[in-house]
């Protein structure tokens, strides 16, 4: 490191006395060579602390959470090292002089430097040390239903399958348990990451998190609150319609707001499960064959478009199936991608049963991969092999879950007979209880709770009740019971422990699928965007290539216009639902509307 820095120093001498345009862009480009070099090194350090921490958690054991919080605290060093933030600053003085390249990798830089200043002394360490912490709660935690242990994924099928409500309650208070024990932790977190970017001038932590599309808050709450604006409607239609049908389902009296134990979601982020077999669905397809051949049937589907197979590496050192009943230790059940040293190390950590729901998220997370691996070429660095911005990497997952899932491509893998015909309405009705249903959920309640939590200093005493406010004012649910403060239901999803204050990408990203699937439909498939089949299409392949390879080295508002001709727009997802938003107009006559007719807006 004390190398790297005395190089860095002699580095900062040479370009002020260059005089000359090349001259000034070769002694960057040096810098730039080595800091890539150097933060690839650290980078894959961290993850591999982090995949360890995630993939075998072991109750007392702190050998491993050491271990990745002295890797991540190497990485923390090196990118918030006041010599990196002061040559990044020097260079951007001369960025007249640089490529658009150079300086979105200077920039990029001084963003990676943001999160974990060196300027910030004991507090980098201190987060690093509570971020590892709150993982080890969360993922950690022993669910028990009626003094016995109980997975997530059991939760989950409970939620989906039972009737008897008081059951239903019973496990949905369950899935609440784990916040309790995270609540002081996520006021710890709060404190340190706002404090942390403040050393290097963000005005809290949200605000950074914002910053990396190149939007202030402001931007980007209006952005959110024009997604939830431009599909209100159809929500709206949706939740009288569910509130009839659970009643119904229950055998209850319809309430005017959902409760939330009603719900097959622990969260009430997807409202698929209402419908349980109408609309499509392959579970009994699926159950002919293993967890291991719909992950093989994933990398199949993404070489017929011309990608390459996966690496060896993938299969050995992911983890992608759950651990055996008998296993001494624990793992994180939420599925992801990871992309380890940036470069030919890809992993999956999932928990793959043969199930539409595994179907559809193995695909997803393969997306993720796959994109991972397209933008991993020598025109990309390192730093910035990233998605466009944080939302085309869900959007790319989301897309391919979406694709997945459509009645031609099934055909084409052999999961329905050629005779099957489809239920459209049905269908469609399944896909709205996922994409639409999670707009005000992710835009809505997710993002406003970490603008307050950051942006507003939400107290300890009040995380609860701004929680409750906020599900009611975008979900149009409710608790089942009081839940006092005591409480810290927030903390029970994952992403405001481990993944914060950007919860706003996954609305993003359903915004541009939409507009991703609606341009592969009409230009390259020539098929209704409700039927499609990717399948060996090369013509969607290299569009989808073109798409992601660049990663984040290009602006990705105009990366969006250049590849599909049109600003980000809500409207191809609209247009999608608009023959299901009719038929809800015909089933809710006669019912009480309890949601207002729109949203209101901040």
């Amino acid at each position: 490191m004390k190398i790297l820095i005395i190089f860095f120093a002699m580095t900062i001498l040479l370009i002020m006395s260059c005089s000359d345009e090349s001259d000034v862009q070769q002694k960057v480009q040096t810098y730039l060579d080595e800091y890539n070099k150097e933060f690839q090194k650290y980078l894959y350090e961290w993850n591999k602390g982090e995949w360890a921490l995630n993939t075998r958690i072991v109750e007392g054991d702190t050998v491993t959470s050491k271990l990745a919080q002295d890797a991540q605290q190497q990485y923390a060093n090196f990118v918030g090292s006041k010599e990196n933030i002061e040559i990044a600053t020097k260079f951007l003085e001369s960025k007249d002089d640089l490529t658009d390249l150079q300086v979105k990798q200077l920039k990029r830089i001084l963003f990676l430097a943001g999160s974990n200043p060196e300027t910030a002394g004991e507090l980098v360490k201190q987060k690093i040390e509570a971020d590892t912490k709150q993982v080890e709660l969360l993922y950690g935690f022993d669910f028990k239903l009626d003094g016995k242990s109980i997975s997530t994924n059991e939760i989950d099928a409970i939620l989906i399958n039972e009737t008897d409500l008081r059951k239903r309650l019973e496990v949905w208070e369950t899935s609440k348990e784990v916040g309790k024990g995270l609540k002081d932790g996520l006021v710890n977190l709060q404190n340190l990451r706002n404090k942390t970017v403040q050393a290097l001038g963000y005005d809290d932590f949200f605000a950074y998190q914002v910053s990396e599309y190149g939007m202030t808050v402001d931007e980007m709450r209006d952005v959110s609150q024009s997604m939830i604006k431009d599909i209100w409607p159809l929500y709206r239609e949706l939740h009288t319609w569910a509130r009839y049908t659970l009643a119904e389902k229950y055998n209850a009296e319809v309430p005017d707001l959902l409760p939330a134990h009603w719900l097959p979601n622990r969260w009430g982020q997807d409202w698929q499960g209402i419908i349980g077999t109408s609309g499509l669905n392959i579970d009994e397809a699926l159950q002919q064959h293993s967890a291991e051949w719909i992950v093989k049937k994933g990398e199949e589907f993404y070489v017929s478009l011309g990608f390459p197979e996966l690496p060896q590496s993938f299969w050995d050192l992911s983890s992608l199936y759950p651990l055996p009943p008998d296993a001494d230790y624990k793992k994180n059940n939420h599925a992801s991608a990871w992309h380890m040293d940036n470069d030919k190390d890809v992993r999956s950590l999932m928990s793959v049963i043969p199930n539409t729901r595994w179907w559809g998220t193995s695909l997803h997370e393969l997306g993720h991969i796959y994109y991972y691996i397209s933008y991993s070429n020598p025109n990309v660095p390192i730093i910035l092999r990233e998605g466009a911005n944080r939302g085309y990497h869900e959007a790319v997952g989301s897309l391919i879950g979406l694709a997945s899932l459509q009645t031609p491509f099934l055909k084409q893998m052999e999961l329905l007979p050629q005779d099957f015909e489809i239920d459209k309405i049905q269908t469609l009705l399944k896909e709205s209880l996922d994409y639409i249903v999670f707009i005000p959920w992710s835009a809505g309640v997710m993002t406003d709770f970490e603008y307050e939590l950051y942006s507003k200093n939400l107290p300890k005493d009040q995380l609860n009740n701004k929680w409750w406010e906020l599900v009611e004012k975008y979900q149009g649910i409710i608790p089942p019971n009081e839940r006092g403060s005591e409480f810290c239901d927030a903390a029970t999803k994952t992403h405001i422990n481990n993944d914060a204050a950007q919860y706003y990408d996954y609305a993003i990203s359903n915004i541009l699928l939409f507009q991703f699937h609606d341009y592969i439909a009409n230009n390259f498939l020539k098929q209704d965007p409700h039927a499609t089949n990717y399948y060996g299409n090369k013509e969607t392949g290299k569009f989808l290539n073109d798409l992601l390879s660049p990663g984040a080295s290009v602006d990705w508002r105009e990366h969006l216009k250049s590849s599909i001709g049109s600003e980000m727009s809500a409207k191809p997802m609209v247009d999608y639902f608009s023959p299901l938003l009719e038929w809800l107009k015909e089933q809710n006559k006669g019912r009480k509307y309890t949601l207002p007719e729109s949203i209101q807006v901040i």
